[in-house]
């Protein structure tokens, strides 16, 4: 995870800016965030599937050479709808690997551990995220986008080979089968507060969703920010979510889930709504802190879903929850686009408004005795 983060970090966050460059419209870049939710949930259920019926290691290699293979696609890109295509691939790893690393940790950890052990995953995770993008953001300033995302994407490819070699490395035993079971069992197997937490985890992620692919945008246009200076602020709100998670993890696993994963939610609200009242680059970091706390409580949601899956379904059951939360806020990207057109703000505001109703509905029907 942190080799692989490494490389995509550099160039991630400019994807947007790269997609204006080919050419596409804003709408475009909208169905490209639409685009991503969409596979971000078809491919989780595979990838859950893959990762439970032929071994951890096995689906990470498939997973980490695909997302290659997206790489060199983007690079060689010589107009915007490429970039779609590229997606399909990158999504791979993004998206099918998700269920596998999540069992991972199910597998290896009780579950008094386990929100400390999605803490350590998300911190291996964010690390890349505290270098990377501000070193992505100075190689764009430098040399021009085209020359930066080139860059960025070569290294992406020799450290997705080294990743091949870590992941040999990996030895567990899945846990024993109780028979086939097919997407509806899994689904049925799902026990009722897991459902309501899913039905909350759609509204805020629809809140995220609306606006994640325009934040570069409105950074770098409306506000007028460098894109080094936008590097420096995702750089600000991952080691915010790295110092909140190691203490909220230990809190989370010794008094109850619950508080957290609401702090989350309400993070969550906020970003956006902070967003749209900075108004220069100190006023950005500070909203950046606020999208920095959004991680206070994933840890804690992550282990809820891992505590309540069957083990024999674990990988199946944390893909079938994303491919209903992906598939759910699919529209919420190219919305945004539709609101951006009558104005930049517009989006941020309805998504923060969406956001609170998440909260709320969390907040209001999941039982801290039921977690």
């Amino acid at each position: 995870m942190f080799v692989m983060g490494l490389g995509e970090e550099l160039w991630k966050r400019f994807l947007p800016r790269y997609l204006q460059q080919l050419g596409a419209p804003v709408i475009a870049i909208g169905a490209f965030g639409t685009a991503m939710d969409f596979l971000d949930g078809v491919y989780q259920y595979p990838g859950g599937w893959v990762a439970d019926r032929f071994g951890r290691r096995n689906a990470l290699y498939v997973f980490i050479a695909a997302a290659m293979v997206g790489y060199v696609v983007y690079y060689f890109a010589p107009s915007w709808p490429w970039i779609f295509v590229g997606l399909v691939f990158t999504m791979a790893w993004t998206a099918m690997a998700s269920p596998t690393l999540f069992a991972v940790v199910g597998d290896a950890l009780p579950k008094g551990r386990r929100a400390m052990g999605f803490t350590v995953q998300s911190i291996l995770r964010r690390i890349p995220i505290v270098i990377a993008p501000t070193i992505g953001g100075f190689v764009i300033a430098t040399y021009g986008l085209g020359e930066g995302m080139h860059f960025g994407l070569s290294i992406s490819l020799l450290l997705g080979a080294v990743t091949l070699l870590v992941t040999s490395r990996i030895r567990l035993s899945l846990p024993p089968s109780e028979g086939e079971t097919n997407l509806g069992g899994v689904w049925r197997a799902l026990p009722d507060t897991l459902r309501k937490l899913l039905a909350s985890d759609i509204f805020i992620r629809t809140c995220e969703g609306m606006v994640d692919v325009f934040l570069v945008i409105y950074a770098t246009t409306v506000i007028g920010i460098s894109a080094a200076q936008f590097g420096i602020l995702v750089a600000i709100q991952t080691m915010t979510s790295i110092v909140v998670q190691i203490p909220a993890a230990r809190l989370a696993d010794r008094f109850g889930r619950k508080p957290f994963v609401v702090a989350t939610f309400v993070a969550f609200s906020l970003f956006p709504l902070a967003v749209v009242v900075s108004s220069s680059f100190f006023t950005l970091a500070l909203a950046f802190v606020v999208g920095g706390l959004r991680e206070i409580g994933e840890p804690s949601r992550k282990a809820m879903i891992v505590d309540l899956a069957l083990p024999h379904l674990r990988a199946r059951s944390v893909g079938l929850y994303y491919l209903v939360r992906s598939l759910a806020i699919t529209p919420a990207a190219f919305i945004g686009g539709l609101l951006w057109r009558i104005t930049p703000v517009f989006p941020f505001v309805v998504a923060g408004a969406i956001g609170l109703a998440g909260t709320l509905l969390f907040a209001a029907t999941v039982r801290e005795e039921a977690v």
